[in-house]
């Protein structure tokens, strides 16, 4: 998540710095927003301080009697554009469901606090999360005459492990859940991320990792001789000479440039046009040709034209490289901020709850350069928070939740092959009444994403199953 990681501004999104790195995804309003009381601190009686939290409601579907559909919202604004679409609302249509979807505090319209100072974040976790949308639930019952109906949670990346954790903790608030390409296990150290990504890549042409090491391994290489600099600004189209001053400097640079490549494994063939997202028709088999084409000279030269093929599809005129730069944004606490679009808040996260750092520091993947001290030392270098704080918060979010050890009913987990957060979710069947649903050649979150001709039989499978599971568990 540079610029930013299923959200419902992605209702899917989930990669260290944001789901998605270059691009925002335009907003479109398409219904009408509304507003909830929300209390800042669920957890401190003493605390009365109030804010509005966004929502949008969709009854088209409504019957009565019919259950009730809560789409999470994750780290970016809601996206309107999924109360009017989206495998969610085809099966309201069929059950006759009411369908509600809640922005996440701190995120999108949704501002509890002035600013965002480290110290107002404090207000900002999973678990005040679940309280806005325990809270939530609660009112809106007895505000509609609901309290007897039977609720569902739906949602995709962060918000799948949300809307798991929901039913975990509030199994008297809500019947069932989807949780969606969910990373339930927390980590510091998230190496696995780009072991997917290498077989991901390999699924496509097992030559297309192995060029792209060569490649990063050159570049890498080159930015231990600053006599190359000049030439890198001009392959890569940096915004200003690149400067490498410091060990950060160079990590900063390489995830950036394996970022291109970590994006589109993430998102692969997702149907995401509907959301307003650019870049959808750049897939996997478009970067790995590009990787191949010997015409464009060397593994490194073909590197760059991968970058810069990024750059014209997202209109992004030059590259900045600077990791000053990046801290510069990532610190402005102001809610007009350059990364107040969720970069600072969810990187916070990461740093005070999940972890998930996306490291080199696998041999078995594409990469080089971004060692998980490069992580870390974000945590420190934005929020002054320690690596033994981030450590020790990471295990205690583990205790809370369980990690995969979900001890639960009526939670229905799918994941696709290609996503590389597959490795931090449900991947084999729990129990009976906690199935995972493992969709073999699909990306992040791509069963919520609406139907179309050339989807895989084994996704549109995976659709109608989970109807299925719903249909069952909605007469218990």
């Amino acid at each position: 998540m540079k610029s930013h990681a299923c959200v419902v501004h992605v209702l899917c999104k989930t990669r260290f710095k944001g789901f998605r790195r270059f691009h925002e995804v335009e907003r479109r309003s398409v219904l009408e927003e509304q507003w909830f009381i929300q209390r800042l601190d669920h957890f401190n009686g003493a605390d009365t301080r109030v804010w509005k939290q966004r929502y949008f409601i969709n009854e088209a579907f409504y019957k009565p009697g019919g259950p009730v559909f809560l789409m999470i919202g994750g780290e970016g604004p809601a996206n309107p554009a999924w109360m009017k679409a989206g495998a969610w609302l085809t099966y309201a249509q069929k059950l006759g469901a009411l369908c509600l979807m809640l922005e996440h505090r701190f995120y999108g319209e949704s501002h509890p606090t002035a600013d965002l100072s480290t110290d107002n974040l404090r207000y900002l976790s999973s678990r005040q999360a679940l309280a806005d949308l325990a809270h939530f639930r609660s009112v809106m019952a007895e505000r509609r005459g609901l309290a007897d109906r039977k609720w569902v949670a739906f949602g995709g990346s962060y918000p799948g492990s949300l809307a798991a954790w929901f039913r975990l903790k509030y199994p008297h608030l809500v019947h069932a859940s989807v949780a969606t390409s969910a990373p339930v296990h927390a980590a510091v150290n998230f190496p696995e991320y780009l072991e997917v990504v290498w077989r991901s890549l390999a699924s496509e042409n097992s030559n297309c990792p192995v060029l792209v090491k060569k490649a990063s391994v050159t570049l890498a290489e080159r930015l231990k001789d600053p006599e190359t600099y000049d030439n890198i600004t001009k392959d890569f189209n940096l915004c200003s000479k690149l400067q490498i001053q410091t060990e950060m400097d160079a990590a900063y640079f390489l995830e950036t440039l394996a970022g291109n490549f970590m994006d589109v494994v993430q998102y692969n063939e997702d149907n995401r046009g509907f959301e307003g997202a650019t870049g959808t028709n750049i897939t996997i088999k478009v970067l790995c040709g590009v990787m191949a084409d010997t015409s464009l000279g060397d593994p490194y030269a073909r590197y760059a034209a991968v970058a810069r093929l990024m750059m014209d599809t997202f209109s992004i005129k030059c590259l900045n490289a600077s990791y000053e730069g990046y801290r510069r944004d990532m610190t402005d606490a102001s809610w007009s901020g350059p990364a107040a679009g969720g970069g600072r808040q969810w990187v916070y996260q990461t740093c005070t709850e999940f972890g998930f750092y996306q490291s080199t520091d696998s041999p078995n993947q594409p990469f080089t350069g971004f060692p998980l001290v490069y992580h870390v030392k974000q945590c420190a270098d934005l929020y002054n928070v320690s690596a033994e704080q981030l450590a020790e918060a990471v295990a205690q979010t583990n205790e809370f939740y369980g990690g995969y050890d979900i001890r639960s009913t009526r939670i229905v987990l799918p994941n696709g092959s290609i996503d590389p957060w597959h490795a931090l979710g449900v991947t084999w069947d729990i129990s009976p009444d906690l199935p995972a649903v493992f969709i073999q050649g699909t990306a992040h979150c791509a069963n919520m994403y609406p139907a179309r001709s050339e989807d895989l039989p084994q996704l549109a499978l995976a659709r109608d199953h989970i109807f299925l599971l719903l249909q069952r568990w909605l007469k218990q």
